[in-house]
């Protein structure tokens, strides 16, 4: 089992990361992995460097950092000259690419109904990312459907907004639950 892995089973609740203020919240939590869902040029490298000191993994979520292409170059740049933990999104091609890197991928579907829940385990049929990120988290049974259907690790996101929202998410198979709850980060 990989080291993200025995991070989740060790803490299940990821830091979703919203803004640089919130970053010191996560990094003086017991979440054992973050991920950032805000960053530009100027600022990323310090972010990635200040959560891997507080030996916690980090992830950027490359759709939403600001100042890079959505090319190539820009993976390549983010592997050898920021050096995340990995990254998050939704285009399964950068993430191939990523992969090739030495990256670790997380990629993220927006299950909202049946059609992109068929789709979403299909594309996992010919690209596997490290693992996978759902949303709406808030969907038990569609979580514990999905993690039968795919022979890929599983971590729900989106409208957590409780303790039992988050053991509800683990009991119906998911690994972790990614929140941007500073509250929930504390447990």
């Amino acid at each position: 089992m990989d080291d993200i892995q025995n991070r989740l089973e060790q803490n299940p609740i990821i830091a979703a990361v919203r803004s640089e203020k919130e970053l010191g919240v996560a990094l003086n939590s017991p979440v054992a992995v973050v991920f950032l869902l805000h960053g530009d040029i100027f600022c990323i490298n310090r972010m990635v460097d200040e959560t891997l000191k507080s030996s916690k993994a980090v992830f950027i979520h490359i759709d939403f950092l600001e100042g890079l292409a959505r090319d190539q170059k820009a993976v390549e740049y983010i592997a050898k000259v920021i050096c995340p933990s990995g990254i998050i999104s939704t285009r399964a091609t950068q993430l191939k690419y990523a992969s090739l890197l030495g990256l670790y991928t997380i990629q993220r579907f927006f299950l909202i109904d049946s059609q992109s829940y068929e789709t979403a385990v299909n594309s996992l049929k010919a690209f596997s990312p490290g693992m996978v990120e759902i949303m709406p988290a808030l969907m038990p049974s569609v979580i514990n459907r999905f993690t039968k259907a795919v022979h890929v690790p599983v971590i729900a996101g989106g409208l957590i907004e409780t303790k039992k929202d988050i053991i509800d998410i683990i009991k119906a198979g998911a690994l972790g639950a990614s929140t941007g709850k500073k509250e929930l980060w504390l447990l």
